[in-house]
This record gives structure tokens, C-alpha cells and sequence, in this order.
């Protein structure tokens, strides 16, 4: 292994919004040697110190520290260099021994919907619509509540904290109550009020989505875990007037538009049917798209729309797993990746994953796209640690802030194990970290600087009252499909 020790608008609000390893033989089962000595002469203060891992910076020229260690002030990394020069410059009043382990950024899930981890399993091996129509619409009538999607969101976020997810995208119902769980789990959220047609439990109109969503951004625009956006759910469930009142709200706000784009192969009959257009390019003749637009799957395009979603600036989310399982398609994520389209990976809803496993959702993208083209070089397992990382920060508009671990980005950061069988031994840290590595191998979950998990144990829920909270509220769910 090379080892390589060197340093190294939307865009305004989300400035505003942004507001572990074997133990040491002298430190104890933390690693945290104890209370630090006063600083020598030069060295200065900062709140944490991940020490002497295998640093996977994710940066412009993808270097890998071996070893490294990060400093971080407060919310923020302020250098990232070997132990050494980390050592005599910094001095942690929390310190990690990250020896022999893996500490690379916080991995982002694009596309989600927190609270249908309570649907994990309710309704498997159907196509897309048949899923939706028959199992979820009907289930989320009848159990969808505040106190329900704050169970949810606490279950999604046990789950993300565990297994090193440190922001996600989603969208779904009572998106404040969302918010307000993720910011008391200490995740970072890019969270979409939802707009669709027909009457769900937040809003019986799309006009009274719209409101929720304008009062939703309102009181979460400054907040610095939580990006408010707008999510119209799709060009087959709204009207081209909602449609284009939803990319007005989010352009108004600056904040982003969220939406899934030509998942299935019906969504494209609709509009053909409809609109005589393909659902890309219908979007694109309304000028649908706000200056951050993630569109979720973009399975069904074509050449022509792949180039212009690249022209537009259009982000997309790609979605192995819940694609491979619907049988909905495999994205052209190679013609993606050729057009320079901004890429992100998402895992969906658990309800159709079924899970949030994030290192799951890498390696499943690798081994898609190789199966499909028939090549074993396309979507290398850099390239897909890439689209968890750095990749969905860009696709979020965010990439100036997260999505490396570099000085002056915010400090999302995991620390991954490396001594278990699966991962012994260890020649390439990021083919293990795509092809062998799993959410539970995750040990250590920073956000903002904060420590949301140490040692395998998390900080900031109470994981027994979480899982009980579920169990209860899974009944719910078992009494509306019977």
C-alpha cells in the first residue's frame, strides 16, 4: 500500500445551513488516554482527534493516509496529515485510536423515506405499482401518523448512525416531525415535505402540501443538520401545474427539489399517454428544474436524456437494490458517469430495500452495472465509494462543505473496523470498503463534529426504547393489512 502523508445559490444557504478502533494499551476500552495534558507550546486545542488510522480522504486526488490522523474543531476538520504532524500541532480533548482501522467521511444516502423502515417486509417480490397500490398506499392510510413517523425516523436513524450513514435525502409525510427526530439523533438530513395528488395523512390536497412545505422550510431553513427541501413525488402522481408550483417554491426558498424520475417502464407508458413525452423530457419542456434537482432512480432515459440531464445539471440517485428487487431496471449509471451527470447512491425505503445499509447499496452498484454490461471494469469499486461520498454531497449541492475529509469541511466522519475474517487481509482499503465491508463493521459515527457513536455504542438514542417503540408500533401495521 502506498502510503501518502502530504496536505493537502444554493450554495449560500446551505453554507448557513451547515452549520472505533482496537483499544489503546495505555488508553482503556475508549481509546481516550484520559484528560489531556495543558497543550506544550504551539500545539493547539481542538475538541477531537481521530489518531493512526488508514485515512481514506475521499479529496481531489483521492489520497490515502497510511497512517493519518484528523483534527477537528468544534463542527469543523481543521487538518488531516500524518500522526506525527497531527501530534505536534493538535492536541484533542477527545481522542480516537483508530489504529489499523478505516476512517474515511460519513457515507450519504441520496435517496430515502425514513419512517418505512416500520414497512421492512410487509410486502415483498412484487413489481413497483402492484407493491405501491395494493400494500403501501393502502398500509400508510391507515397507520401514518406524527407519533408513527417519529418512531420510524428514530428506527431509520438508529440504523444510519450504526452503519455510518451521516446525511440523507428523503421524502415522505410529516417531514417536521422527521426533522426534529434526525436533529435529536445528531444526523444531518436533506428532508422533503411531500407533494402528490391524492390525499395522504399530512395533506388532503396538493395545495395543502404546498403550504405544509413553504411552513416546513420556514422553520428549518437556518438549521445546521437539517436542509429543508420540496418533493414533488413525480410527474405520474401530480399535475403539470403542482408540478411546476413546487419547483417555484423551491427556487423562492433556494432549497432543493427532490423528486423520482422514470423509475418504471409504466411510468413511461403514463407519459407517453399523457404528455406524448418521456418522463425526462417532459420535465425538462416544462423547465421543471430548480438550480439543486435530485431526481431519484433515473432508470428509463435515454441518450438524449442522459446528456440532458448533464446539461441541466440534474442530479441523480441511483438505487441498485430497490431497483434489482422491484425488477423496475438498471440505471445507465456508466452513460451517467461518462456525461459527467452528478451521481449519488441511495438505498430507497427499507420498505423495498430492506435495508440502510449503504455499504450494501456500493457493492450492489458495482456488481449490477458489471453484470449488465458484461464488463468487469465498469463501476469500479472507487468509483462507487465515490458516489457515496463526495458524489452525493455534489448531487446535494453540498460537495464545497461534505463528502471528504478535508480542512475546512464539516466534520462527518466513521471509523471502520478491519479485523474481522471477511476483512483479513487487507491489500486495497477501498476495494474492502466496497466488497467486503458491512454497516456493522462501522464502530465509530461523526457528525458535526459530534460523537454520535463510540465503540459500537450509540450516544445519542436509547436503542432499547427505540426497538420497543417499533415492536408496538409494527402492530399497528400487522391490524391495517389483515
Amino acid at each position: 500500500m502506498t502510503t501518502r502523508v502530504s496536505l493537502g445559490s444554493f450554495a449560500a444557504i446551505l453554507l448557513l445551513a451547515a452549520g472505533c478502533g482496537p483499544p489503546s494499551p495505555s488508553a482503556g476500552p475508549s481509546g481516550s488516554g484520559g484528560s489531556p495534558q495543558a497543550p506544550a507550546s504551539g500545539v493547539s486545542d481542538v475538541s477531537l482527534v481521530i489518531a493512526n488510522g488508514i485515512v481514506v480522504t475521499m479529496d481531489g486526488a483521492e489520497r490515502i493516509l497510511s497512517p493519518g490522523s484528523v483534527a477537528v474543531r468544534d463542527d469543523v476538520i481543521v487538518a488531516v496529515d500524518s500522526p506525527g504532524a497531527i501530534d505536534a500541532a493538535y492536541r484533542g480533548r477527545e481522542r480516537i485510536d483508530a489504529t489499523g482501522h478505516l476512517v474515511l467521511p460519513g457515507l450519504i444516502n441520496t435517496h430515502t423515506h425514513a419512517p418505512m423502515v416500520m414497512y421492512r417486509g410487509l410486502a415483498d417480490d412484487l413489481a413497483l405499482m402492484e407493491w405501491l397500490e395494493k400494500y403501501i398506499f393502502p398500509a400508510e392510510a391507515k397507520t401514518v401518523s406524527p407519533e408513527f413517523v417519529r418512531v420510524g425516523t428514530r428506527l431509520a436513524a438508529l440504523e444510519m448512525i450504526r452503519s455510518g450513514t451521516t446525511l440523507y435525502a428523503d421524502m415522505y409525510y410529516f417531514e417536521e416531525e422527521i426533522a426534529a427526530e434526525t436533529r435529536a439523533a445528531g444526523l444531518r438530513g436533506v428532508l422533503g415535505q411531500t407533494i402528490i395528488q391524492f390525499p395522504v395523512p399530512d395533506a388532503k390536497t396538493p395545495a395543502a402540501g404546498l403550504e405544509r412545505a413553504e411552513v416546513f422550510i420556514t422553520r428549518f431553513k437556518n438549521d445546521p443538520l437539517i436542509t429543508p427541501a420540496v418533493a414533488p413525488h413525480s410527474m405520474y402522481t401530480l399535475d403539470q401545474a403542482t408540478l411546476l408550483a413546487a419547483r417555484d417554491l423551491a427556487v423562492k426558498h433556494g432549497v432543493p427539489l427532490l423528486i423520482h424520475l422514470a423509475e418504471t417502464q409504466d411510468e413511461v407508458k403514463i407519459a407517453g399517454e399523457r404528455y406524448q413525452r418521456r418522463p425526462a423530457t417532459f420535465l425538462d419542456g416544462i423547465k421543471f428544474w430548480a438550480p439543486v434537482t435530485l431526481a431519484a432512480h433515473g432508470i428509463w432515459v435515454s441518450p438524449d436524456e442522459v446528456a440532458m440531464l448533464a446539461s441541466r445539471g440534474v442530479a441523480v440517485s441511483h438505487n441498485p437494490e430497490s431497483n434489482m428487487k422491484l425488477a423496475s431496471g438498471a440505471a445507465p449509471v456508466p452513460a451517467y458517469l461518462k456525461a459527467g451527470v452528478k451521481l449519488g447512491l441511495g438505498t430507497d425505503g427499507a420498505a423495498s430495500n430492506n435495508d440502510l445499509d449503504m455499504f450494501e447499496a456500493m457493492r450492489q452498484a458495482a456488481f449490477l452495472h458489471k453484470l449488465v454490461s458484461n464488463d468487469p471494469r465498469v463501476v469500479s469499486a472507487r468509483e462507487a465509494l465515490r458516489m457515496a461520498t463526495i458524489g452525493g454531497a455534489r448531487a446535494l449541492g453540498m460537495d464545497q462543505r461534505l463528502g471528504s475529509l478535508e480542512p475546512n469541511k464539516l466534520a462527518d466522519v466513521i471509523v471502520v473496523r478491519t479485523d474481522r475474517p471477511r476483512q483479513t487481509p487487507m491489500y486495497d482499503p477501498i476495494s474492502h470498503l466496497v466488497y467486503a465491508t458491512h454497516g456493522d463493521d462501522v464502530v465509530t459515527t461523526i457528525v458535526n463534529g459530534r460523537v454520535l457513536m463510540r465503540d459500537g455504542e450509540v450516544r445519542t438514542l436509547d436503542e432499547s426504547q427505540v426497538l420497543k417503540d417499533a415492536r408496538s408500533a409494527a402492530e399497528q401495521v400487522r391490524k391495517a393489512v389483515q
